[in-house]
């Protein structure tokens, strides 16, 4: 799909091609609403959120604002969620090299778990269904936990429970990402979320940054230093500007996606421990990331130097974390 069709084949309420419309009504959808805001979670697809949107204007001039890209009726019928709006990462943010880590004297490999890429990817509850919890007309809760299955080549060896609390308040979305340990031993940890934003040729991201991880042709991280995009995000960085896929390091845990010709932005704002930032924009293509995690890339295989740096995080027997991201709309 070229970039132009990608973009025009985003899930509106009213579409008239039904291959592009993602049907609220669909009973596997939950949909929730905030005045004029409408937020449809997608709890079989990896726990994901499927559209984030509000309807401006009244009769003919009315129309939807996107504030996260939407997902496609296809999307949702394949289970995709690269396909989703958004979806929740655990029990780890991003890549493992090889798929294979050293922990506690022994060595863990997912490799051949189902996830097709050759370096272990964002864990594995993004690839699985969630369960539905308590829900009222603007919030939801949602439930998954891994019982490890030693038949199962490649399975997270570790037993532990996520959960997201979605809501809408007004027109601002929150997700309360949260997890504990049900392991008799210490667990390796991170978690975070992957929004996709709507990416157009004036699109802006400022953000707050000290240092870019730089990547290799495998995309996973080299070196922590200066670059230009580092300069650029506190400017406001034009999403076309470079072609990244990069975590970038002590990040003012606040970040802003523009569109100026719009004349609408979209705050996106995170607790500790999310004290990590990827963005993810290629170059020549529609996607665009700015994600809130709590490690770097392929950080459970960090050396002594770097690991205080990477958002290495082990979570003892029994402990819990929680923290909350915000998105938040602005019209102007």
């Amino acid at each position: 799909m070229t970039q132009t069709t990608m973009r025009e084949a985003f899930f509106h309420p009213s579409a008239a091609d039904p291959a592009t419309d993602l049907r609220i009504d669909d009973a596997s959808l939950v949909v929730l609403s905030s005045g004029e805001t409408t937020l449809v979670v997608a709890p079989e697809v990896g726990g994901s959120i499927a559209a984030y949107y509000g309807v401006v204007g009244e009769g003919a001039s009315q129309r939807v604002l996107h504030w996260l890209r939407p997902a496609t009726r296809a999307a949702l019928a394949d289970r995709d969620p690269l396909r989703m709006a958004s979806f929740p990462l655990f029990p780890y943010c991003n890549r493992i090299r090889d798929a294979r880590f050293a922990f506690d004297g022994r060595e863990i490999d997912l490799s051949g778990d189902g996830n097709r890429y050759a370096h272990a990817l964002h864990g594995h509850a993004w690839r699985r269904p969630w369960r539905v919890g308590a829900r009222t007309s603007a919030c939801v809760e949602l439930q998954f936990e891994h019982v490890p299955d030693p038949q199962r080549r490649g399975d997270w060896p570790f037993r532990y429970r996520a959960s997201q609390r979605i809501e809408l308040i007004g027109d601002a979305l929150r997700v309360t990402l949260a997890a504990q340990n049900l392991s008799e031993s210490a667990m390796p940890f991170g978690m975070g979320h992957h929004p996709y934003y709507p990416r157009t040729s004036n699109t802006l991201v400022t953000a707050d940054v000290e240092a870019m991880w730089h990547a290799g042709a495998d995309v996973l991280p080299t070196h922590l230093g200066s670059h230009p995009a580092v300069d650029a995000l506190e400017a406001g960085m034009n999403a076309d500007a470079f072609d990244l896929d990069n975590n970038f390091g002590n990040w003012k845990r606040s970040a802003t996606i523009a569109w100026p010709n719009e004349q609408r932005s979209l705050t996106m704002t995170a607790d500790a421990p999310f004290d990590h930032l990827v963005v993810f924009a290629p170059a020549n293509d529609a996607q665009l990331c700015v994600e809130p995690v709590t490690n770097t890339t392929d950080c459970f295989n960090a050396d002594e130097d770097t690991r205080d740096r990477s958002g290495y995080r082990v979570l003892q027997p029994g402990e819990a974390i929680s923290a909350e991201l915000n998105w938040k709309p602005q019209r102007d």
